[in-house]
């Protein structure tokens, strides 16, 4: 094992960036207020500075960092080319010779292993050259159904670093919906696992790569990896174990291949509550851009070999069907040792265990620790005791996302480990988004911390809260836009050949030019419309921000965004349902609640087989994490006159506003329905505490 090296005096990231900043170019800020403005409204040269910080390379110049200033279609440092593999394997000898591994892994049953710098770029190389050889070219889709183990890292680099393009879905994800996926990509190459070990119990999947191999004639190689059983051999698909051992002359002299800025890097999903998920792609430059900003300077992780951070690790618990997965990956860029884990956090159901991921911390000598803000909630309600989880004392931060973080969560935390003599723990909650990969609000080492709020606004997010007029405003809360590209916002969604499904996503609830001006003001309309994120979001008069949910009806549990239509596809599969609407209730960090209504086919009751049909359907189709709270049968789902089931009042409405501020009944083809719903909310309301269902003043 490497040397644990005891936790570093650290100076913050940010730090270290504003000295630099001041010497090499003579910008000296009064405030972070000061900082964020500037890094907003010059935004080529913050940029600019964050590629000269992080000594980014090309072989060839670029002519601007920000050539054209539109919303959508920013042009990022036209000319540059770089790889996001190179980015990462150019820290293996500085690493190793530091004596610092790359990636640290263990599993439910405790299957620990180390990932040397060294190898990583060796098994890179390999299964690069092993992909050549199948004919894969720049531009290819490679699609991996694989957990969250160091091998789903090895492949993402191996794809990316010969210019082919990754899309990964985790095994926790039912065949239907990881075919809504891929089948919209048409991969050339699947990497699939034979299974996973969840909750204390294997899963086979063979079962679900039979299917996806029949339903994916784009495919034209499979790889499997063994990792329920090692000796696993299909027919068809190659081993993968084989095609990551070549050790030879060609492997040595491997690199990642030069590409353009824009170039294709991977396909996320993001679902909105229509249609198929969006597959959203990101290019190699912009995601590089960004994750060493959000990584280095607001998440204060530091390189694993500098002396400043030395031994650094960094873990952010995560499976690989949600962004943090790349979040996590992306430590790797900044020369971090990454501390992952694949399983259940919270042990198995016959015999939960809250501790899991703090004693594999402890064992670890991890030094920033983050994870859902679920995660922590759930840590809380077990009556979970830090003290009997190891020797935690080299953790310096804890990060959150996926949810609000309650401030009674984020106390009991600071709490524990206070009691392990660690009084001044740092909080990094964070709020961003699979659909550009990044974070709009987060930490900041320096700044003070109130419970239940991020710190700041990120550097280049020119983040706001516009109220109903479509103006900012301070202290109240209102839809968060971003006003301001972002190098890492989407390049397109993949099939969208006219551009309209990324626009209406994104752009297409405010007019063009309103709000566009640096600093504030409307620009002319060929700037574009400011990106609308669908989050409810107060910022403070000290710069503080506090996420109040979804302002549109996404589902968002434990951390993971699915689109309503993909539960309803599901759910409506059944012969005896006719109708569906489901609702996420989660609210300013408490408890989700998601109730399904149902329209059920006469003569049929929702008795206790059609529920666990029904959740069955939701299991299979999508996740476990998606099956609801409580199912009730309905005699009608509210409808607008077009048509559209009305997601979003009922959601208002559930969450304690009255029926007259969330519909109009003139626009309804079905207004008689509302006297059932406005019924179950009192009812609710009756039963659950006022503070789990009325909304924070001015939330709408």
């Amino acid at each position: 094992m490497e040397t644990r090296h005891p936790t570093p005096p650290f100076i913050p990231q940010i730090r270290l960036y504003q000295d630099w900043l001041r010497t090499a170019r003579g910008l000296e800020f009064a405030d972070y207020g000061a900082l964020w403005r500037w890094s907003t409204t010059e935004l080529g040269a913050f940029w600019q500075s964050i590629w000269d910080y992080y000594a980014l390379q090309s072989p060839t110049p670029h002519s601007a960092a920000l050539a054209r200033n539109v919303m959508p279609g920013a042009q990022w440092f036209p000319g540059a080319q770089l790889n996001y593999a190179r980015q990462v394997l150019r820290h293996v000898d500085a690493a190793h010779a530091a004596g610092q591994p790359a990636v640290i892994s263990r599993n439910e049953k405790g299957v620990h292993r180390e990932l040397s710098w060294p190898e990583l770029r060796r098994q890179v190389a390999s299964l690069a050259l092993h992909l050549q050889a199948q004919g894969v070219q720049p531009g290819d889709r490679v699609a991996a159904y694989l957990p969250n183990v160091p091998e789903a890292m090895v492949a993402l680099l191996a794809t990316v670093s010969i210019g082919a393009v990754w899309s990964i879905c985790a095994p926790d994800m039912g065949t239907h919906a990881v075919l809504d996926r891929f089948r919209q990509i048409a991969p050339k190459v699947l990497i699939a696992v034979d299974g996973v070990t969840y909750g204390g119990r294997d899963h086979d999947r063979l079962g679900v790569l039979a299917e996806l191999r029949a339903q994916l004639p784009s495919v034209e190689h499979t790889l499997l990896l063994g990792q329920l059983d090692a000796s696993v051999s299909i027919a068809g698909c190659a081993e993968w174990a084989s095609a990551t051992a070549r050790n030879d002359a060609q492997t040595a002299a491997f690199e990642p291949l030069w590409l353009s800025f824009d170039h294709p890097l991977w396909v996320v999903y993001s679902s909105g509550t229509t249609g198929l998920p969006k597959p959203i792609v990101h290019g190699h430059g912009g995601m590089v851009l960004v994750a060493l900003q959000l990584k280095g300077l607001h998440n204060d992780v530091g390189c694993s070999y500098a002396p400043n951070s030395l031994g650094e690790r960094y873990h952010w618990y995560s499976s690989t069907g949600w962004v943090m997965w790349n979040a996590q990956l992306s430590g790797l860029l900044g020369g971090t040792t990454c501390v992952i884990f694949d399983g259940n956090p919270g042990g198995s159901k016959d015999q939960p265990d809250w501790g899991l991921l703090w004693r594999f911390a402890a064992e670890t000598g991890v030094t920033c620790f983050g994870a859902g803000a679920a995660f922590y909630a759930h840590c809380m309600k077990a009556g979970l005791n830090l003290s009997d989880c190891g020797d935690l004392s080299r953790i310096r931060a804890l990060g959150t996302t996926g949810s609000p973080l309650s401030p009674e969560v984020q106390q009991w935390g600071t709490a524990q480990f206070e009691a392990l003599g660690t009084p001044d723990i740092w909080w990094n909650n964070i709020s961003g988004g699979t659909d550009f990969c990044g974070a709009f609000l987060g930490g900041h080492r320096e700044l003070p911390q109130v419970p239940g709020e991020m710190q700041c606004r990120m550097l280049g997010a020119a983040v706001e809260a516009w109220n109903d007029q479509g103006q900012p405003v301070i202290g109240e809360v209102g839809e968060l836009v971003c006003t301001q590209p972002i190098p890492s916002m989407p390049l397109y969604l993949w099939g969208d050949t006219d551009g309209l499904r990324y626009l209406s996503s994104y752009f297409d609830m405010y007019p063009s030019g309103h709000g566009r001006r640096l600093g504030g003001g409307d620009g002319p309309p060929e700037m574009g419309a400011v990106w609308r994120h669908g989050d409810w979001l107060k910022i403070g008069a000290h710069g503080g921000c506090t996420i109040y949910g979804r302002s549109d009806a996404t589902i968002n549990r434990h951390g993971l965004r699915m689109g309503t239509s993909e539960i309803y596809s599901a759910v409506e599969a059944l012969p005896e349902v006719l109708d569906s609407l489901v609702v996420d209730l989660e609210y300013l960090g408490r408890e989700s609640y998601m109730p399904l209504f149902v329209v059920l086919r006469p003569g049929a009751a929702l008795d206790a087989a059609l529920r666990a049909r029904i959740e069955g359907a939701i299991r299979t189709a999508l996740s476990p994490r998606f099956v609801p709270d409580a199912i009730f049968a309905v005699a009608e789902v509210p409808r607008t006159l077009s048509g559209k089931k009305q997601e979003l009042p009922i959601k208002k409405l559930l969450l304690g506003q009255p029926i007259d501020k969330v519909v109009n009944k003139d626009a309804m083809a079905n207004p008689g329905c509302l006297a059932w719903y406005v019924a179950f909310a009192a009812e609710r309301a009756a039963a659950v505490p006022a503070a789990a269902t009325a909304p924070a003043p001015g939330c709408y």
